[in-house]
């Protein structure tokens, strides 16, 4: 491992590459960065993914087992629980979970951990960049003081005349884009931000992400690069909450909200759709406008646009089991003892992350009401223990007409391409639909509620 490293030295061949968490983030980003002529040591605290991975088996649906046995065997690639190996590499890409905690709060222990597990192995002249989401000043104000707990120090400056500072290490943010199914975009073809606590810090962040992505986008600051991510999902966020609202208006007013986006998204400039759907889901939409909320509150600032966006949106589950309710009621029975079907539990059409999806509310507010509910999702057979529910005894069931019959109520929660919703249409009793998947159906509309 090379002891004199400048920031050029990210910018050569051959490097050694430590990156940790192997999830939807860090596996992706571990397997490019192998594909690019790196060796990479994929470090996680779950020895199950760790023995998966060194066997060359995958667990993400849209990552191949194949791909990752190719890397294995090529010695670009390995998994390991043993934090102590990052004394080994270049350099250490952090691409842990930053989840909310029971208050909405931002919870970094995930981060803070880690910063903790690799601070006694730093080594000199190392490259160190976070890249999970948070808020502004977590790099510099949490996990800079803790990596300089090592002994040596990565100074913070910006600016005319700091271009040459001098640094023990390199500290950098750098926002993960990661869009687990998106066939257009991957990881190769989307810009990459990076934000250093330094100059050198910048470079040697631009000279490593340069070598796997077609363009990289330098800001000022972490602080800067941090901001970016949070702006990106907000935008999204309160554009999907204006939606939202709209639908609700939409539907008191006897309006297809459908059909009014379809219909303003033919205007060629000055309008960008977006669609209304059973709740948020994913790591990053639904988290990162708290994690502004709470930092801004720092500042005595109240960010009341993006929170009333957040609220919008955490009460869509509620309008859905609220709909279920009112569809059965219109036909002479309560949601208290009917048989509920909700197809789809990830958080998006063919995908399998369950991370903050809306379904998963659902299911327990279903079940809170009385209701005897089940599943489908082809992408998960069984359900497990998560941070805020356990669905640990729930398994996917089949959906056979005689099956989708005996329920009275069946939920599209997610619109997987694998449905054949004419068919689920014609042997269930009721369908609310969430995500207007069942528009081009012309049959048995009477049994359709649109949600």
């Amino acid at each position: 491992m090379a002891t004199d490293r400048t920031p050029e030295f990210f910018k050569g061949k051959g490097l050694k590459i430590g990156i940790i968490g192997c999830g939807y983030v860090g596996l992706p980003l571990a397997l490019r960065f192998a594909e690019s002529g790196h060796s990479v040591i994929g470090v996680d605290t779950d020895p199950a993914k760790v023995e998966k991975l060194n066997a060359g088996q995958t667990y993400i649906q849209h990552i191949s087992g194949e791909r990752i046995a190719q890397f294995v065997k090529a010695g670009k690639f390995q998994a390991t629980t043993d934090f102590a190996r990052v004394k080994e590499v270049d350099a250490v890409l952090i691409c842990v979970p930053t989840p909310l905690d029971d208050r909405r709060e931002p919870d970094l222990t995930y981060v803070e951990n880690t910063a903790r597990f690799i601070s006694p192995h730093v080594q000199r002249g190392q490259l160190i960049v976070l890249e999970s989401t948070t808020y502004p000043g977590t790099t510099e104000e949490l996990v800079l003081p803790i990596l300089e707990k090592s002994g040596l120090k990565c100074p913070i400056a910006a600016g005319p005349g700091t271009e040459t500072i001098a640094t023990d290490f390199f500290l950098a943010y750098s926002p993960e884009r990661e869009d687990p199914g998106n066939k257009q975009y991957g990881l190769a073809q989307i810009p990459k931000i990076v934000g250093g606590t330094n100059p050198p810090s910048s470079r040697a962040a631009e000279g490593l992400y340069s070598q796997i992505v077609a363009r990289v986008v330098s800001v000022s600051s972490t602080r800067a690069a941090e901001m970016c991510k949070l702006l990106e999902n907000i935008f999204r966020c309160v554009n999907i909450a204006m939606v939202n609202e709209l639908k609700l208006l939409c539907m008191r007013m006897g309006i297809d909200i459908w059909e009014v986006i379809d219909g303003a998204a033919t205007k060629p400039f000055g309008f960008m759709p977006f669609y209304p759907g059973p709740g948020l889901g994913g790591h990053c939409i639904p988290v990162d406008p708290y994690y502004l909320s709470w930092k801004a509150r720092e500042y005595d600032f109240s960010t009341r646009f993006i929170e009333l966006a957040g609220e919008i949106n955490t009460t869509m589950p509620y309008h859905v089991v609220s709909s279920v309710a009112d569809a059965l009621n219109e036909r002479a029975k309560s949601l208290k003892g009917s048989r509920v079907l909700v197809l789809g539990v990830a958080y998006k059409k063919d995908v399998d992350d369950l991370r903050e999806s809306p379904t998963l509310k659902i299911l327990q507010l279903l079940s809170q009401r009385g209701a005897q509910v089940d599943y489908n999702d082809p992408y998960f057979p069984a359900l497990h223990k998560m941070r805020h529910y356990d669905y640990a005894h729930m398994r996917s069931v089949d959906l056979a007409p005689k099956t989708i019959a005996s329920y009275d109520c069946v939920i599209i929660a997610t619109d997987h391409s694998s449905y054949d919703y004419a068919a689920i249409v014609e042997a269930a009793k009721l369908v609310v639909d969430t995500r207007n998947a069942t528009r081009r159906i012309p049959e048995h509309r009477d049994k359709i509620v649109l949600c």
